[in-house]
């Protein structure tokens, strides 16, 4: 019979064990806004987009932190945390600011002719429209947003153009109801866009961006959003944790089809942080070769982890 210990919940043998399954306990510290480091380039980046008034569009491997910095802005200035919508295939400039569910309308409408139906009911306002009624200029109380667009790029081709003027003004008008909603310009949204560079972005969109490409952090920044993030033992960060750094950065050479980033870094390093696991340790190569699971998304890149 294996051990049970906190770390190996599951054995797999088929066998009871008769214990309840602890509770998850979340690590607060790895969203924690307070805890983001931006690089230099990228704060000077934020800064010229906040004397513009103009959207920070980001691009970087993934698990770079670029959705994060929306947060870390948000905490810095004193705001309400980001507005987020979250590009798909199919979104249109419109569902950046609001949808309408006709369906539900129109069976309403068929169905509850004896009562009144406002059409106000079915339109909900999404990330970019709640920033801009917000700060509107008719409202008593204004408050200024920050605003994330996550993977722009997923959008279709037509998107980014069809909200330049949108944006640029911060103005929009609900068809539905001829209601336009325009931002006080004092308070007017920031902005930050997303990229996995997927596709490219139409010439006219970028002309009206301040852009950033996030380079995957050196030794010395990967070594400080550690210590920010994840709450190691003294054990391991004495002894292992430059290891555990080199042997990582020994993996990114390796010919992966996709490369494990920063948050993947997190989880593994927590894995071997709990298992007091050295790297190095010519014993316990099977387990170091388990907790390559925590940095490989598909087979291949697993099997070349081990055997590189």
């Amino acid at each position: 019979m294996t051990e049970q210990t906190p770390f190996h919940l599951y054995v797999g043998d088929g066998e009871a064990r008769g214990a309840a399954a602890p509770l998850f306990a979340p690590l607060a510290s790895l969203t924690d806004p307070k805890g983001y480091v931006a690089e230099p380039g990228l704060r000077d980046a934020v800064n010229v987009a906040l004397v513009l008034g103009q959207p920070l569009l980001l691009t970087g491997e993934p698990g770079t932190g670029k959705t994060q910095l929306a947060g870390s802005l948000a905490h810095e200035l004193g705001l309400a945390a980001p507005l987020v919508f979250n590009v798909k295939t199919t979104s249109l400039a419109r569902d950046l600011f609001y949808r309408y569910d006709s369906l539900a309308h129109f069976h309403d409408a068929q169905f509850r002719k004896d009562e009144k139906i406002e059409i106000e009911s079915y339109i909900s306002y999404e990330a970019l429209g709640l920033a801009v009624m917000r700060a509107e200029e008719k409202a008593e109380t204004r408050v200024r947003s920050v605003v994330l667009i996550d993977e722009i790029d997923k959008a279709p081709r037509d998107l980014p153009n069809d909200v330049l003027n949108e944006i640029d003004a911060m103005e929009f008008t609900v068809r539905e109801t001829s209601r336009t909603f325009r931002a006080d310009p004092r308070y007017r949204p920031i902005v930050v866009l997303t990229s996995n560079s997927e596709k490219n972005l139409p010439d006219a969109f970028l002309r009206r961006c301040v852009f950033y490409h996030i380079e995957f952090p050196d030794t010395d920044r990967l070594r400080e959003i550690i210590s920010r993030r994840v709450p190691l033992s003294p054990a391991f960060q004495a002894e292992k944790l430059e290891p555990a750094l080199a042997r990582f950065e020994e993996i990114r050479r390796l010919p992966l089809g996709k490369l494990p980033a920063t948050a993947e870094l997190l989880a593994w390093v927590r894995i071997l942080d709990q298992l007091q696991l050295d790297v190095r340790d010519a014993a316990r190569q099977r387990e170091v070769a388990a907790s390559y699971t925590a940095l490989a998304k598909n087979d291949d890149d697993l099997k070349r982890m081990r055997k590189g």
